[in-house]
């Protein structure tokens, strides 16, 4: 049996749940990894009934990283002329961590994007074909040039815009002020190095004049838009007018002026921006939340104010960038007093992992807000508080956006000092390892007004001779959720897992009325569920894209029996019917 048949993709035919009524969709169930060989696939659901339609679906794969597709393997990482990049133990350098994947139907070719989470990343343009029965495969795929924005840092979620763009990101960019303030480079983070090596530098022997003269810090964190023509070319952009922070995922809402923008890791906020033009990011205000507490309990509640962070455009921020804009060009720094205040006109953040006292100096407000929206947004009052803030999506049913936390933690409770410090504690939570999903309620202009959980995980400790032992969270629950996406006119949100609390990553089903939960898909030992994403109807199907990013590789790294076995899986569970 070859290795493709031992992972193949498994699918549970049985036990359709019971539809709460009549618009819910339900998923044939997926059981618990019991088992070696369930914790070594992608197992997905094989059933769905929407509208009184029951059809058979299943997971099927477009592509495995390393997987060659005519001149080109999917994946390969490279540098800004287009050359491999290689590694001293495997060669050319491939990426595992394939993240959000794109679906765009350009005139009468159907496209996916991939983006690749890596330093230095990659984008990958295919092709797809579209069977009668909808199946989809790979046709061709070929490398994006990222040259001319400087190339792309640690690219995760997306989203597709109403006008048919990928909407990619930029994760945890470097702290500027730790960048700046470098003696040499053992002051630069060596998780943060690799990027020179897309400018053509070994990051192993390179001088700190070397990197300073490549990489600049505030050429990443933004939110970044792919345009694909019908004849494959491919046009990117990244809008420095939405601020630049660690960008999980931007969303576009119907009046296609405001987007709603999560930032991952510790200290972060929660970003609204609307634009000056419909369907047209380059420029437009820029907001912060302010979470007014409410609540303390089951995940907690608060009203949503928006602190005001100014109007910015593309234009004047990358202007910035190349003129080399550092951090000490943007603030005076101080030290806190005795007390704990800031010296008299200084303000206090706690963003960034840090707490400090900043004055922007004159004139460069705006620059501040975008090249520093996190320590900005603290220092005039927002809520730089969340912890591992994921994915967000658009509930059109209920106008409302649903928000993962994967972690209920260090600024997010009231015991955290040092993550507090500096800031104002407004969210003052009982701490949750497993994470919650909250919605924002939106008003008619599509501004967020009230926040509260919706469902949260459970914390548990099985007993050593459990089935479930080693599992931190209720597997019958959620564990650190991540991307979220929303079935509209189903009346179910869409959930995927990256944690080390189930062993294996689940994505879930919820239904929002009753809250009940149906696993509809398990990963790999080591791997995480990534880039879901819901297309209605292309060519008369519907899709729900799946991604599994680095399988026996987080965790559970001694359980791989054969290299091969841990290339990412990018695909999509489906075909769906499509409904009225």
């Amino acid at each position: 049996m070859t290795l493709r048949s031992r992972l193949m993709i498994a699918t549970a035919l049985s036990g359709l749940a019971t539809l709460a009524h009549a618009e819910d969709i339900s998923f044939a169930p997926v059981p618990f990894p019991a088992d070696d060989a369930a914790r070594r696939a992608v197992v997905a659901t094989g059933g769905v009934t929407m509208n009184g339609q029951t059809a058979a679906i299943g997971f099927t794969t477009l592509a495995r990283s390393g997987d060659r597709f005519g001149d080109h393997t999917f994946a390969q990482l490279l540098d800004q002329g287009g050359r491999p990049l290689t590694t001293p133990d495997t060669g050319a350098a491939v990426s595992s961590a394939s993240d959000f994947t794109s679906l765009l139907q350009i005139g009468t070719k159907l496209f996916s994007l991939m983006q690749a989470e890596e330093l230095p990343a990659a984008v990958y343009l295919s092709e797809l074909a579209q069977a009668a029965d909808g199946k989809l495969s790979v046709v061709s795929t070929k490398p994006v040039d990222l040259s001319a924005v400087g190339g792309l840092w640690w690219p995760c979620a997306g989203s597709v815009t109403p006008w048919n763009t990928h909407l990619g990101s930029e994760e945890y960019p470097t702290d500027a002020r730790a960048h700046d303030a470098a003696q040499s480079l053992d002051d630069i983070d060596e998780e943060v190095r690799p990027m020179a090596r897309y400018f053509g530098l070994d990051d192993k022997t390179m001088g700190l004049d070397d990197y300073r003269a490549t990489v600049n810090p505030y050429r990443y964190g933004f939110p970044v838009e792919f345009s694909v023509t019908e004849a494959g070319d491919v046009a990117v952009v990244k809008h420095g007018a939405m601020g630049r922070f660690s960008v999980e995922v931007a969303n576009i809402l119907p009046d296609q002026k405001t987007a709603y923008m999560s930032d991952d890791g510790a200290n972060v906020g929660l970003y609204r921006f609307v634009a000056d033009t419909a369907g047209d990011l380059t420029a437009g205000a820029l907001y912060a939340a302010k979470w007014v507490q409410t609540a303390d309990q089951n995940g907690g509640a608060a009203d949503i104010e928006w602190v005001d962070l100014g109007h910015g455009d593309d234009v004047t921020i990358l202007a910035a960038i190349n003129k080399g804009t550092r951090f000490s060009d943007i603030f005076d720094t101080a030290d806190f007093n005795a007390d704990g205040s800031c010296p008299e006109g200084f303000l206090s953040s706690n963003a960034e992992g840090r707490a400090e006292c900043l004055k922007v100096k004159p004139g460069m407000e705006m620059i501040a807000s975008r090249l520093e929206t996190r320590r900005y947004a603290s220092m005039l009052g927002a809520t730089t508080e969340f912890r591992k803030m994921e994915g967000n999506v658009y509930n059109p049913d209920r106008n409302s956006l649903y928000v993962a936390m994967s972690e209920v933690s260090k600024g997010m409770t009231d015991a955290d000092e040092k993550a507090d410090m500096g800031g104002r504690n407004d969210i003052r939570l009982a701490k949750n390892p497993c994470g919650a999903v909250y919605e924002l309620s939106l008003d008619e202009g599509f501004v967020g007004t009230r926040m509260a959980a919706v469902i949260a995980g459970k914390p548990v400790e099985y007993p050593a001779d459990s089935p479930y032992a080693g599992n931190g969270c209720d597997v019958d629950g959620i564990a650190n959720p991540d991307n979220v996406t929303y079935i509209p006119g189903q009346n179910t949100l869409i959930i995927a897992e990256d944690t080390d609390n189930h062993q294996n990553d689940a994505i879930w089903s919820m239904n929002l009325t009753s809250a009940a939960l149906t696993r509809i898909a398990t990963t790999p030992y080591g791997a995480e569920a990534t880039s879901v994403d819901w297309y209605p109807n292309i060519g008369g199907h519907g899709y729900l894209v799946a991604v599994v990013q680095h399988p026996f590789g987080e965790t559970d790294t001694e359980q791989l029996k054969d290299p091969a076995e841990a290339n990412a899986y990018v695909g999509y569970i489906g075909p769906f019917p499509v409904t009225p």
